[in-house]
């Protein structure tokens, strides 16, 4: 039987075109050596990517960074992705987009704008980016609704700003946002070595509970709210990816295919390169996609567990980061011999200082 038989073809890609951003968040997400610009892949390098994307099944492109609008391919880059069919969203930080340059992108096909936020009001959101970019935010926001784009705002929600939750909310709705993402922090990259100063508490948690569902009740049809939960504090893991090399891929700015946009935290996983290896014998046959689907590589934890088709033993990363071994029971499941870990991060004080994300070379 063929191998492929089993492994449905991709939904979306993720195309990280450069590490470099203007801005300095302390939650970001990208790793702490972060892809020099000498060692992005080249426009005929990322069309041919989008390619295989497309053969492979791809109907999604989400290009991101860093900061997308830091390539001067990107217009090329979203035409090429819009004409082989791909429904093309560009995930931005705001800073660079002009009318000029919406006008051209749109006219190439770009079809949705996820704008990020850090917080509510301009001095708290100057800060958490390390950068004065609040305004340029507003004014970004502006030109998408003008262009007629559908606006996603996407804020990331940690110790430091989850008592603007609120006024959060209110700024997405001023900004005339379609869909508003509220996600607690992922702790990899610059965010875990930030996890003392961005956990939030367990009241804050509580606090913002009734302040989401009252948005969505009241933006319902208006606005669509998506609320992701910290998951440290949850009895029960997410279905993290919908399940290892499911549904989604990413491509790292320097070529690297990963499973999921935080694999680069599992360092005994051999990633491979779209540089060298075709995208679908990746997809389909490399150690690293093969390496966590389906039930065999899970503990008798897992496997033996009601839940191990709900959340797949939850986040692979997670699990590598807290107990060294990718392959146990995400830590935050109550039911996992390691959870003791995560209580103990929960429990450590709280440091105040931030420590901003590097620039890329």
């Amino acid at each position: 039987m063929d191998l492929t038989d089993d492994v449905a073809a991709p939904l979306g890609l993720l195309a990280e075109l450069t590490h470099r951003c203007p801005l300095h968040c302390a939650y970001c997400s990208n790793p702490l050596e972060l892809a020099a610009r000498d060692e992005e892949m080249s426009t005929a390098e990322w069309l041919e990517a989008l390619s295989q994307a497309r053969a492979l099944g791809v109907l999604q492109v989400h290009l991101s960074g860093g900061e997308p609008l830091a390539r001067p391919d990107l217009p090329r880059l979203v035409g090429h992705a819009s004409d082989l069919g791909c429904y093309v969203n560009l995930v931005t930080s705001g800073l660079g987009l002009t009318e000029a340059r919406l006008r051209d992108l749109a006219g190439r096909g770009l079809a949705h704008v996820q704008l990020s936020a850090q917080a509510a009001t301009r001095e708290r959101a100057n800060r958490l980016a390390g950068a004065k970019a609040f305004d340029r935010k507003l004014a970004a926001a502006a030109l998408v609704k003008a262009a007629g784009l559908p606006l996603t705002v996407n804020v990331v929600l940690h110790r430091q700003n989850h008592d603007e939750l609120a006024g959060i909310i209110e700024l997405a709705e001023t900004l005339g946002a379609d869909r508003l993402e509220l996600a607690n922090t992922q702790y990899y990259g610059w965010a875990l070595r930030n996890r003392e100063a961005l956990m939030p508490t367990r009241a804050q948690l509580d606090a913002a509970e009734p302040v989401v569902r009252a948005a969505i009740e009241r933006l319902r049809g208006t606005m669509e709210i998506i609320y992701v939960v910290a998951d440290y504090y949850e009895p029960f893991p997410k279905p993290c990816m919908h399940g290892w090399g499911a549904r989604q891929l990413t491509i790292a700015p320097d070529g690297t295919v990963l499973p999921c946009p935080a694999a680069t935290a599992i360092t005994t996983l051999t990633l491979d390169n779209v540089r060298d290896t075709p995208l679908a014998d990746i997809w389909y046959h490399s150690p690293s996609f093969t390496a966590y689907r389906g039930e065999e590589w899970m503990s008798e934890t897992c496997r033996s567990c009601d839940r191990r088709g709900t959340d797949f033993g939850g986040c692979r990363c997670q699990a590598f980061q807290l107990t060294g071994d990718a392959a146990n029971t995400d830590p935050v499941c109550s039911r996992s011999p390691h959870r003791g870990l995560v209580d103990l991060v929960l429990d450590a004080p709280a440091t105040p200082e931030l420590v901003m994300r590097g620039p890329a070379r």
